[in-house]
């Protein structure tokens, strides 16, 4: 359970591996966009794919977790602005991590390409194929990828700024315990 200044240890582990395997997807991502087509290209879409239906997986649990255990408050002092600022920032994260596997997902089935999951089973197909929608699907995916890059990389300034300008916990109450 959370403490009340600092995230436990679930928490810990939920985000920590939500962060790395999404820092894996996004050069990912642009390498297998920009291959020759050829079996590192299509071995690189399933792990991607696989990838991101675990993603997926992985942010439903944290979800469920995350409604039972409450994140811990912002310090005192932090302004109103802040507080909305980084609450409005976490839930389009969190929207944007449900949303990209499920582009994805729709934008390969209405490709007729199936998804499986690592070769262990296929996705039911949800969609038809159609040309049109996969293509709609598929540039929602990269403006998805793009505002989730963007965020990420707000998040992470707005946590060395807590821990570098402000100097207080809000940093390390999500990095791993020491001891």
């Amino acid at each position: 359970m959370n403490a009340r200044a600092t995230y436990g240890n679930v928490a810990r582990a939920f985000h920590w591996l939500a962060a790395a395997l999404v820092l894996f997807q996004i050069p990912l991502g642009f390498v297998m966009h920009d291959q020759p087509l050829g079996p590192d290209k299509l071995a690189n879409y399933a792990t991607h794919k696989s990838l991101g239906l675990l993603v997926f997986g992985l942010m439903a649990l944290r979800l469920a977790w995350r409604l039972v255990h409450p994140a811990p408050p912002l310090p005192p002092g932090t302004p109103g602005w802040q507080r909305f600022v980084a609450r409005a920032t976490h839930f389009v994260m969190y929207l944007l991590l449900f949303l990209m596997p499920v582009t994805g997902l729709l934008r390969s089935q209405a490709a007729n390409f199936p998804v499986s999951f690592f070769g262990l089973f296929t996705v039911p197909t949800i969609v038809q194929p159609d040309e049109a929608f996969s293509k709609g699907m598929h540039e929602a995916h990269e403006i998805q990828g793009t505002v989730l890059a963007t965020l990420i990389a707000a998040h992470v300034l707005a946590a060395l700024y807590h821990h570098f300008v402000r100097r207080d916990d809000v940093l390390r109450s999500m990095l791993p315990r020491s001891g």
